[in-house]
C-alpha cells in the first residue's frame, strides 16, 4: 500500500505540473478540478469570461488522454443538442430505420460553458449523466465512458438572460470554485505566451485506465475516526435544527448540504491527502476543500444577506464554531 502511495503521488504531481505548464496563476483551481476527477466528481466554476476555463479543461483531457466535448449553453439550446436523437437512416436496401445519434454529452470530460444561460429543460438534461453516468433516450439506457468528468462555467456578473441553476443540479456539482483574476505578473505571462506564436507542448501522464486506478486506490486512503467525525459535524453544522446545528446555522441558514455534501468533503479530502504527499487524510484536508464543497449547498437568509454576508463567511464562522 505504501509503494502504491508513493508512486500515486508521484503521478498526480506530474500531472498537475503539465498542466500548470500551460495554465499560469490557477494552480489552486488546477489542483480542485484534478481532485474532483480523481474523486469521481464533477466541477462547478464561477468567474468572469475569459480566464482560460476552456483551455483548461483542455489541458487536463491531453495531459490524461482523454475525450474532450465542449457545449456552448444558449436559451435555444435543446437537451438533444445535448445527448443526441434518433434520426432517419437509410440501410442501403431501400429501407429505412431510426438510429441514435449521440450528443457531446458521449465524452470523457464535458464542457458545459456558460451552463445558466440554458433553460431549466436543458440544464436537467445533464442530471442523469453528472450522477449515474448514463443516459436515457426514449426506452433506451446508454451507460457513458469512464472516467466522466463535467465541468460547468457561469459568470457571476450578467444576470440577464440567465437561468439560475435548481439545487437538485447545483448539489451534482463535487466542487463549485471560484477563479480569481491573475496578478500583474501572472497576467503578463499570460500575455507572453499567448500573444506571440509560441503554443506549450504538453504530455500525456496518465490514461483513463489509469485514472479509475487511482480512483480506487484514492477510496481506500485511512480516514481516522477524529477527522471523519469533524467532517461530519461539519456537514451537520449546517443545518438550523438537529442534535449537531450551530448557532451560525440557526441564524442565517435556510437550509444546509445534503448527505451528497459528506460524501464529497471525505471522498475529495483522500485525494487532496494523496496529492500533497500524505498517507492518510488530515484536518487541514477537510478545512482546505470545505468552502468548495460547501458554499453551493448552503441556503442564506434574509438576515445573511442584510448583513453582507457571502456563503464563504457563513462556512468559515460554522468551522470555527465546530472546532470551538
Amino acid at each position: 500500500m505504501i509503494k502504491d502511495i508513493e508512486r500515486l503521488v508521484q503521478e498526480l504531481d506530474e500531472v498537475k505540473q503539465e498542466v500548470c505548464k500551460r495554465i499560469v496563476g490557477q494552480e489552486a483551481v488546477v489542483e480542485r478540478i484534478l481532485i474532483a476527477l480523481f474523486a469521481g466528481g464533477n466541477v462547478l466554476l464561477e468567474s468572469v469570461p475569459g480566464l482560460g476555463k476552456t483551455e483548461m479543461i483542455k489541458t487536463v483531457g491531453q495531459v490524461l488522454a482523454l475525450s474532450f466535448s465542449r457545449v456552448q449553453f444558449t436559451p435555444d439550446l435543446m437537451p438533444s443538442d445535448i445527448v443526441g436523437t434518433y434520426l432517419i437512416q437509410d440501410d442501403g436496401d431501400g429501407r429505412r430505420r431510426f438510429e441514435f445519434q449521440k450528443g457531446p454529452a458521449f465524452t470523457n470530460l464535458l464542457l458545459a460553458d456558460e451552463i445558466n444561460r440554458a433553460t431549466p429543460k436543458t440544464q436537467s438534461a445533464l442530471l442523469q449523466a453528472m450522477q449515474e453516468r448514463e443516459i436515457s433516450v426514449g426506452k433506451e439506457t446508454f451507460r457513458l465512458a469512464a472516467p466522466y468528468f463535467v465541468m460547468a462555467t457561469q459568470n457571476p456578473i450578467e444576470m440577464e438572460g440567465t437561468y439560475p441553476l435548481p439545487e437538485a443540479q447545483l448539489d451534482r456539482f463535487m466542487f463549485k470554485t471560484i477563479v480569481k483574476f491573475p496578478s500583474y505578473e501572472e497576467l503578463s505571462q499570460i500575455v507572453d505566451r499567448t500573444v506571440e506564436d509560441h503554443p506549450v507542448a504538453v504530455t500525456s501522464v496518465l490514461d483513463g485506465d489509469r485514472v479509475l486506478e487511482i480512483r480506487a486506490l484514492c477510496a481506500q486512503m485511512p480516514i481516522s475516526d477524529s477527522v471523519r467525525s469533524y467532517a461530519l459535524k461539519l456537514i451537520m453544522g449546517t443545518h438550523n435544527e438537529g442534535a449537531h446545528q450551530t448557532e451560525t446555522a440557526k441564524r442565517y441558514l435556510n437550509y444546509g448540504s445534503s448527505p451528497r455534501g459528506a460524501q464529497a468533503l471525505i471522498g475529495a479530502s483522500k485525494v487532496r491527502a494523496a496529492f500533497h504527499g500524505r498517507a492518510n487524510v488530515a484536518f487541514e484536508d477537510v478545512d482546505a476543500l470545505a468552502k468548495d464543497v460547501l458554499r453551493h449547498r448552503v441556503k442564506l437568509n434574509f438576515e445573511a444577506l442584510s448583513h453582507g454576508y457571502t456563503a464563504d463567511d457563513i462556512i468559515d464562522k460554522i468551522i470555527s464554531e465546530v472546532k470551538a
